[in-house]
This record gives structure tokens, C-alpha cells and sequence, in this order.
């Protein structure tokens, strides 16, 4: 009988490093604790050691289709495929930059890097494997409000090449400076991180059918505003509480739940809602900022 694998991506720190460091408890298998960095994804393993843990690490640069290609090549050499697929990595930038660069390295990471997984990786999943994305409100379709984008991704039809073309549009858009504020959620702050992550949740829409042929399952989820290094510490939760839903939904959740938007708390969202106030809100994180006065 095959090794149960369970792959983290960006897993040396924050939500990344709990939910390894729960997988670790629960999992009956292999739980890979993967990071671009090497020494910090290391020294990471080494502290999960120093509790009782072991999981194994591998580098891993989701934006990199040669690191991908070897982690890939990896996994098909010592274990033959994966039962869980956490994509966890990824970059907030800042909150009003809409610099070309850094609006194009953002999205390359958040979703650029999905497409190089969905190519490389997902094959490795066995059939009835699970696959997590996680995304963000910023990923609910409320943040959008251009209505020509709202009624596309919200078409039964979507495809990823429309979803490709949502991302194109924003940073031609920020090339050519003719970015309009209107056409997201709240003043269009952290707007590349928005546009990476709409079209992450919706990319998991239409991924989710191309893996229903192998009943794998494919959700993404807004793990919540949580105290890490992404967010400068401020935050509702621990990096530990905000492993518990990403947990449950690869180990217990019902093998039904495809496709789905959820919560921080597990309560599946329609995505949809585009007039639904689910979409982030700067207000959320500033009232978070301790007051110096």
C-alpha cells in the first residue's frame, strides 16, 4: 500500500507552518513542509523536531516552473503522488502601490503560480485527493465592481483563459495607467492582491471540474485576518486557530464539498454575491493598528 503524502506550500512560517505543524498530528503519513527559502525551511523542520514532529522538507518555489519541475520530479520518484495539496504560499504587497512590477510579481505568485501547480502537480494527486487553495475576502467576487468582469466570471461557462484575461486586463491596465479605481472594492486598495486572488477563487471553480473526474476534491477558503509576518502581526487570530479550518477541510469535511468558497469559520460563502459585503476592507486592518496617541 502506497505512503499517504500531504504537500504545504510556503509552509515555513505562519498558516503555512501550523497547519504542517497540525497535519503532522493528525495526518497518517508523509507531511511535506516545503519554502523557497532553504535555510528558513529548514530551520523550521528543525523546531517542529524539537516538538515531537517530523515532517519532511523539500524547496519549493511555486513561481519557479524549474523548482516546481523538481519537486515534481521528487515526489514521482519517492512517493508516487499526493493525497493533499494545501496551496498556501503567497504575498500581500502593499496596500496602495499599484506599481507595474510589483502588481505583476504579486499576481505571477498568488495566481500565475497556480497554473504551473495545475500543470505539474495536480496530476500527482490520486484520485479522491483533496486540494485546498487558499485565498482571501479579497478573493470573493464582491471586490470586483466593473460589471463587464462581474458578469464574466460569473458566467456557468467561466474558463481559465476568461480568468487569464481578468488578470491581463488589470495589469495592462496599470501599464497604461489608465486604471480605474471604481473597478474594485474599497478605493481599490491592495488591488493586485484582489485581482490575484478573485481570480485564484475563481480559478478553483473551474479546476474543480476538471478534477471531478477523479472525485478529487478542490475548495478555496479566506483563512481570515490572522496575526503573521504578512500582516505585521496584526490580527483576530493565531496562526494555529487560523490552521483549523484548512485542517477540517482536508481531513473531515464531507467528500461532497467541491468547488466551494468558505469562510475562516467553515461556513461555505456563495462566491457570486458580487452586491455582498464580503469583499476586504481596509477599515478591517487599520482598526487593528494600535493607537500610539
Amino acid at each position: 500500500m502506497s505512503t499517504k503524502v500531504a504537500v504545504v506550500t510556503g509552509s515555513n512560517k505562519g498558516i503555512g507552518l501550523s497547519i504542517v505543524k497540525g497535519l503532522c498530528k493528525r495526518f497518517d503519513g508523509v507531511v511535506y513542509l516545503t519554502s523557497r527559502d532553504e535555510s528558513r525551511g529548514k530551520a523550521a523542520v528543525e523546531n517542529l523536531n524539537a516538538e515531537g514532529l517530523f515532517p519532511e522538507f523539500h524547496l519549493l518555489d511555486i513561481a519557479d516552473r524549474k523548482s516546481v519541475e523538481r519537486f515534481r520530479d521528487h515526489i514521482k520518484e519517492k512517493y508516487d503522488g499526493i493525497d493533499i495539496l494545501i496551496n498556501n504560499a503567497g504575498v500581500s504587497g502593499g496596500f496602495i502601490s499599484t506599481h507595474y512590477d510589483e502588481c505583476k510579481s504579486i499576481i505571477n505568485i498568488n495566481f500565475n503560480s497556480i497554473l504551473i501547480l495545475e500543470e505539474l502537480i495536480f496530476p500527482l494527486v490520486r484520485d479522491n485527493g483533496r486540494i485546498l487553495n487558499i485565498s482571501s475576502d479579497c478573493g470573493h467576487l464582491s471586490n470586483i465592481r466593473n460589471q463587464y468582469w462581474i458578469e464574466k466570471l460569473s458566467n456557468i461557462d467561466l474558463n481559465m483563459d476568461d480568468i487569464v484575461q481578468f488578470v491581463d486586463w488589470f495589469l495592462q491596465s496599470v501599464k497604461d495607467n489608465t486604471f480605474n479605481k471604481e473597478d474594485l472594492a474599497d478605493g481599490a486598495t491592495a488591488a493586485a492582491y484582489r485581482v490575484a486572488k478573485v481570480a485564484l477563487s475563481a480559478a478553483t471553480i473551474v479546476q474543480q471540474r476538471e478534477l471531478d473526474k477523479r472525485n478529487i476534491s478542490i475548495n478555496s477558503m479566506h483563512p481570515g485576518l490572522v496575526r503573521t509576518d504578512m500582516t505585521t502581526g496584526i490580527g483576530f487570530y493565531s496562526a494555529d486557530d487560523a490552521a483549523k479550518t484548512p485542517i477540517y477541510l482536508v481531513l473531515d469535511a464531507p467528500a461532497s464539498l467541491k468547488g466551494a468558497y468558505i469562510w475562516h469559520d467553515g461556513k461555505v460563502v456563495d462566491w457570486y454575491d458580487y452586491k455582498s459585503d464580503y469583499y476586504f476592507k481596509i477599515s478591517t486592518v487599520l482598526d487593528q493598528v494600535p493607537n500610539k496617541d
